[in-house]
């Protein structure tokens, strides 16, 4: 059952046009994209690490994977690794577990985005449950989120 998430209220404050689809239950950005029926490289999905003892966010097509080291050295920080499951709950009370938003800038995180990513005219992404997705135009989010934007995806092997 979609619950109003802080991503929907604050899209709706902002009068941004987006489409909330419920779907059967996925626990992937892959599984998601097959049961949204879109490519994976739609699919936007959010991973959470801790840069240098800060959080952030890293962006990136479902079907690839973060690569760290070129992560890091894009943003300058010197430690950078994957955020735990017990991290990741403390941060996001209002979402399940691995179904967040990709909005840090409303959780007071920086937000990174994989370049090819920003190819895409629209994306979607989790909204809070493993049963919940908003699709919107990509420039919306960037407009919203300003997010950084490199290159550090690697295919998953």
């Amino acid at each position: 059952m979609y619950t109003e998430t802080l991503v929907k209220r604050y899209l709706d404050m902002k009068q941004v046009p987006y489409e909330h689809h419920v779907h059967r239950m996925a626990y992937t950005a892959q599984e998601t994209a097959e049961a949204e029926h879109v490519a994976g490289r739609m699919m936007a999905k959010t991973v959470v690490l801790k840069a240098d003892g800060h959080f952030i966010m890293a962006v990136l097509p479902a079907p690839a994977l973060v690569d760290e080291q070129e992560l890091r050295h894009s943003i300058g920080v010197d430690f950078l690794r994957r955020a735990s499951e017990r991290e990741i709950q403390a941060l996001f009370a209002d979402s399940e577990t691995g179904a967040m938003a990709p909005f840090g800038n409303l959780y007071g995180m920086p937000v990174y985005v994989e370049q090819s990513l920003t190819k895409n005219p629209e994306i979607i992404f989790n909204a809070g449950t493993h049963q919940d997705s908003i699709r919107m135009r990509y420039k919306d989010f960037a407009r919203l989120v300003q997010p950084r934007v490199y290159s550090f995806a690697k295919e998953a092997a």
